[in-house]
């Protein structure tokens, strides 16, 4: 296979890893009510928050044993491992009978959905030019947003065990394309030499510039999680609570915010490409994404078919996603690059759990909007600051170490 061949069917690959990811990471959202219900549970609100919870604790242990794995073992290996772990737990989840198997599978594949996004992202990072590696990380963001639309047809059409069942089948037949991926260059120049620095956390948490500088590249991205986990996940509880006309289905809502993310991170990628620079590509979906979030809160009396079009727009401005795990790769050595790309954006995901429960505490005193309102100011400040902490990476040279 030529090299350009190989470069197109690595970028391919990562970029059907990131579908089949997306498709499993919101098909509970979808299928949330009806599949707890068809469970006999009474309160679907607080067990679907447990579920969801549990998925997210199984991500942010999964981040850090998939981040290790990329770094000491390849990119290529976690890369398929995590496919194949979390294949079988989403097929394994229309099996399930009772509400423990399934809290225990949603955090199986919590873990296995980890290890995907950051292992696709430094493959692409490390193998692509300099100048064009932008160019890669698009393609991937793009092609994996279409995977909340297969949930919700699939999820539509068929019952919530099925849904299951197509996810697994889906992610066991990208296994098979595993043989036309190559391992990174740069991560097999400092194999060898290098095999005992491979992949230490410590290198992270004990040197306290590079610390400041992996917790910012984490709360870059903070505000997608409250934007998507909590204002878009529960958009019907929102809708009630601010008198929208109509009924408002928790799966369209996620469809046309999954949907309005895939372009957002078509545009946002397209935008850092053209101005040459990923930081203030961000910063403007940040201030975006504020006013959208503000609106979602604030308006009432819309109609069912408004509140859509505000789901959408609320997915398109969170649409920095894929950046922000691209410039977090980018931050950081080969040395613990995979580390830092796949454990950023899952314990940007994890950190759902104390956002939830914050939300949720103060929802019975402040409301829904208001509770709202004060997750937001807490990420938005966090995500704010942590931007202007960190330095642009467009066209950065990856072939380095970082030092001890």
């Amino acid at each position: 296979m030529s090299g350009r061949r190989a470069l197109s069917a690595l970028v391919v690959v990562a970029a059907l890893g990131y579908f089949v990811d997306v498709y499993d990471l919101i098909l509970f959202g979808i299928v949330r009510v009806p599949s707890l219900t068809d469970l006999g549970v009474s309160d679907v609100k607080s067990v679907g928050v447990l579920l969801v919870d549990l998925q997210m604790l199984g991500t942010l242990l999964g981040g850090i044993l998939w981040g290790v794995l990329g770094d000491r073992r390849g990119r290529v290996s976690v890369l398929y491992g995590s496919i194949l772990l979390y294949s079988v737990a989403n097929g394994l989840n229309g099996f399930v009978d009772d509400v423990a198997l399934y809290a225990v599978l949603r955090f199986v594949a919590g873990v296995g959905l980890a290890g995907e996004l950051g292992a696709g992202i430094t493959l692409v990072a490390e193998t692509m030019d300099k100048d064009s590696r932008g160019w890669g990380t698009m393609l991937v963001a793009a092609v994996g947003g279409l995977g909340a639309g297969l949930a919700f047809v699939v999820a539509e059409s068929f019952s919530w065990r099925v849904a299951y069942w197509a996810g697994g089948v889906l992610g066991l037949g990208l296994l098979a394309l595993r043989f036309t991926t190559y391992e990174s260059a740069l991560f097999q120049r400092v194999v060898g030499a290098q095999q005992a620095r491979l992949g230490r956390f410590d290198l992270l948490l004990l040197r306290p510039r590079r610390l400041r500088k992996y917790l910012a590249s984490i709360g870059v991205g903070l505000p997608i999680t409250f934007s998507i986990g909590i204002l878009m996940f529960f958009a019907d509880h929102f809708a009630k609570a601010s008198g929208v006309v109509g009924k408002v289905s928790a799966a369209q809502a996620i469809l046309f915010g999954y949907l309005g993310m895939a372009a957002g991170d078509v545009a946002s990628g397209l935008l850092s490409q053209l101005i040459r620079s990923r930081k203030k590509a961000i910063a403007l979906f940040l201030g975006l994404s504020l006013a959208v979030d503000l609106g979602f809160l604030l308006v009432s009396g819309l109609d069912a078919s408004a509140f859509y079009v505000l789901c959408a727009l609320l997915g398109f401005t969170s649409g920095y996603w894929v950046l922000f795990v691209t410039m977090a790769a980018e931050q950081f050595g080969t040395d613990i690059r995979a580390t830092v790309t796949t454990t950023a954006p899952n314990f940007v995901r994890g950190l759902l759990v104390p956002l939830s429960a914050v939300f949720l505490a103060l929802e019975g005193d402040l409301g829904a909007a208001g509770s709202g309102a004060v997750a937001l100011a807490i990420v938005f400040v966090l995500a704010a600051v942590s931007l202007a902490s960190l330095g642009d990476t467009f066209a950065k040279n990856l072939d380095y170490l970082e030092p001890e």
